[in-house]
């Protein structure tokens, strides 16, 4: 021990003191990475807060812009924000802007340099970036993030570099030792005990000399404060994960210690379909598949879901479970069996002609019924108990998607009170007079409520579920941290925008750009220079597939020129085909596109291509490589993930993405043609400015959303909903252990 202590201590010094002398350089990078942050997340704020802050000053609202910009500023890290339409004006801020900030003097902020400002606080960042309207500039918005936060970071940074050298030290010192005392007592006899298992963590044999295990709690500390440092350590900023597949499989197995994983949704994400004497395997068209078969693919676990085709029975096992994808089974889909009268209520009826236009403002009355209610309340008691059956632990994590299974959550916890349950909403949630016609909207409220997280795709949803919740329920709603408790349990309310897996399955991209835009323009009898467009969507109102063809109608009549150059093939999934309102929808679809066709069949192909007909996904890949353009024009959708597909699959960095204001991907692509869907000549003008941007234009702004699209992937989106699940468990696992309140 005197000679562990005489080597020890002296180089833990030295390492100590170099550490400390690291202390500046750590603090010059820190300052240096966060202010490159805090520019990139200014732009990104502006070009979030410019419309409506536009829309506001143009109808003459500048009193409220001060409300507007205080209720932005209450961002953890955003301290003031102020808009300065000229030199000569004063600033319409945030109560909080500091007063050495006036637009006369806002060059000293623009250009080369940090831009800090100290104040009692700490250090502030200011940020002026220029509003661009129609007429060219529209003044300037200043934004200020307060930097006390790297302060923080900074000090954290340095504990752990000075946590890593004493440790380094303690390690060496230890080997160093060990070596001595193995030379002391023999190199033979040291291997020869070790090659026994008389391990310095192993109990000592009766014979074993006393020094030997002096070792033993050095070695154990020591381990300890491995495991401790690489606790504290191990990155979960997301902006520190490249997320791919590794990445998910490496949180489940580090952070979440390899756990049972249960998704359950309606839809599943393979459908077996008989044909004659051959079974064929389906994936559908829909964007929750999308999003979670990745998922899965890399986390592996079960997917419960509805099992409605046609030789689904025959290629389940006894307990009806089946191994996807086909060709590389990689998870397990556990299905469950509806009889018609459920399928009917639970699906078709309260979910589809309820929730579904409740949630979606799209003009269509929703529907409801106590008998679809019924349903709907016994199918998820369904899906609950087979979710039972398929836990192997009683803390699954369980992924619970959309609509369908409102009430699933709180009974997931009557069963399985120590489950981690995510609930993702996959489609808008409305406003609490909105949602005030539902007749069972405590129930659907309180069903949500047994989430341990529960996930929108923006801000905006969440806010909006938290007020329905204030309004309607007797339940506490903590705004700081967006957290209600009912019931004495809490539920974390959460953005989440979802996204695709990136990059691409090799697969959906392996025919050249060139060879998909020969061969689409063959099998659709169009000439080889045709311009084409190209729209994949459900069969459904909320997508805005009329308002689409109106705008082509109006593109033919404001610019004739493109009468037979242009066509627009439209992909249309058929979808809840027992609904009275979807076949009114198909047959009012089928008319447009046949009046328009014919009003403008006197010369060249068709406008519209209109094809009612299920395509798989490499289809539809090959249909977005070929396309000039991309319209997406939903009247209100969650997120849409058809324009992120679109992105997804340009990697030649051409085509243009035109793209409703009222989907969620608006608020991430903000390089599409943004557009409102009702607005007929609106959308005609931006088709013709797709139809001919330059090629330079067209790559600037793919080259940028595929950087977005590539950054914020799906793998990032479920693992940002994990690591949230992980750190709920660990704050769990403390309160529950014995003697951890004092």
């Amino acid at each position: 021990m005197k000679l562990s202590l005489r080597f020890v201590l002296p180089l833990m010094l030295v390492l100590a003191g170099f550490a400390y002398a690291l202390g500046p350089l750590v603090d010059k990078l820190t300052t240096q990475w966060f202010v490159r942050d805090l520019e990139i997340r200014a732009s990104l704020i502006v070009n979030t807060i410019q419309e409506p802050l536009q829309e506001q000053l143009a109808a003459g609202k500048k009193a409220k812009i001060g409300d507007f910009f205080s209720r932005i500023s209450q961002d953890e890290r955003l301290f003031a924000v102020g808009y300065c339409a000229s030199p000569a004006a004063t600033a319409l801020a945030s109560r909080s802007l500091p007063a050495e900030i006036r637009c006369d003097q806002l060059q000293r902020w623009q250009g080369p340099g940090d831009h800090l400002l100290p104040s009692a606080q700490g250090p502030l960042h200011v940020a002026v970036r220029p509003l661009v309207n129609e007429a060219g500039t529209g003044g300037n918005l200043v934004l200020v993030h307060d930097m006390s936060f790297v302060t923080r970071r900074s000090e954290e940074t340095k504990r752990y570099v000075f946590y890593f050298f004493t440790a380094m030290a303690a390690v060496i010192s230890l080997i160093t030792v060990v070596i001595a005392q193995l030379s002391w007592r023999g190199w033979m006899a040291g291997m020869q005990s070790l090659l026994r298992g008389e391990g310095l963590l192993r109990q000592p044999a009766a014979n074993t000399p006393k020094h030997a295990s002096e070792f033993k709690p050095i070695a154990r500390d020591l381990q300890r404060l491995i495991h401790e440092l690489e606790a504290e350590t191990r990155a979960r900023d997301e902006s520190n994960v490249t997320w791919t597949p590794e990445a998910l499989r490496a949180i489940l197995h580090g952070e979440l210690r390899g756990e049972d994983v249960i998704v359950v949704s309606n839809r599943e994400p393979y459908i077996h379909q008989r044909r004659g004497e051959r079974v064929e395997v389906q994936r559908p068209a829909s964007g929750l598949v999308t999003a979670l078969e990745p998922i899965m693919r890399a986390c592996s676990g079960t997917w419960i879901a509805h099992g409605n085709g046609s030789a689904d029975r025959e290629v389940v096992d006894r307990y009806d479970r089946v191994a996807v994808p086909p060709e590389h089974p990689a998870y397990q889909i556990r299905r469950v069996w509806l009889s018609p009268e459920e399928e009917a209520g639970y699906y078709y009826g309260f979910s589809n002609e309820g929730l579904w236009p409740l949630c979606h403002i799209a003009h269509v009355r929703p529907t409801f019924r106590s008998g679809d209610w019924a349903q709907y309340v016994a199918v998820n008691r369904k899906f609950a108990k087979a979710v039972v059956s398929e836990s192997k632990t009683k803390n699954p994590i369980v992924l619970v998607q959309d609509y369908h299974f409102a009430l699933l959550p709180s009974m997931i916890r009557e069963e399985l009170p120590d489950a981690t349950i995510i609930t993702f909403w996959h489609i808008p949630w409305p406003n609490p007079e909105s949602f005030a016609i539902c007749p069972w909207r405590d129930e659907v409220l309180a069903g949500l409520l047994g989430s341990s997280i529960l996930g929108f795709h923006t801000q905006f949803h969440c806010n909006n579920f938290v007020d329905t919740v204030d309004r309607f329920l007797e339940a506490r709603v903590d705004r700081e941290s967006f957290t209600v408790s009912f019931g004495g349990k809490p539920t974390a309310v959460r953005r989440y925008p979802i996204s695709i897996a990136w990059p691409p399955e090799p697969d959906m991209v392996q025919k050249p750009v060139m060879d998909c835009r020969t061969s689409i323009r063959q099998l659709n009898d169009l000439p080889p220079e045709h311009k084409l467009g190209v729209g994949v969507d459900r069969l459904d109102y909320t997508k805005g597939i009329v308002e689409r063809f109106r705008a082509i109608e109006r593109l033919m009549e404001l610019n004739p020129e493109w009468i037979g150059r242009f066509s627009f093939v439209q992909i249309a999934a058929p979808t809840r085909s027992g609904i009275d309102e979807y076949q009114h929808h198909e047959a009012q679809v089928r008319a447009m596109a046949a009046r328009i066709n014919t009003r403008f069949a006197r010369q060249g192909p068709p406008p519209i291509i209109l094809k009612v007909e299920h395509h798989e996904p490499k289809a539809v890949y090959e249909y977005c490589r070929a396309a000039d353009l991309c319209f997406v024009s939903s009247l209100h959708d969650g997120m849409n993930l058809v324009a992120k597909e679109f992105v997804a699959a340009r990697d030649d960095e051409r085509g243009v993405l035109v793209l409703s204001q009222f989907t969620g991907a608006a608020r991430e692509l903000a390089e599409a043609l943004i557009v409102n869907p009702y607005d007929a000549d609106q959308c005609a003008a931006a088709l013709h400015m797709a139809l001919t941007m330059p090629a330079a234009e067209q790559r600037d702004r793919m080259r940028l959303m595929r950087g977005l699209v590539a950054e914020f992937n799906v793998f990032r989106w479920a693992g940002r909903m994990l690591l949230d699940a992980a750190a709920m468990r660990r704050r769990g696992r403390l309160i529950e252990k014995p003697g951890s309140q004092t």
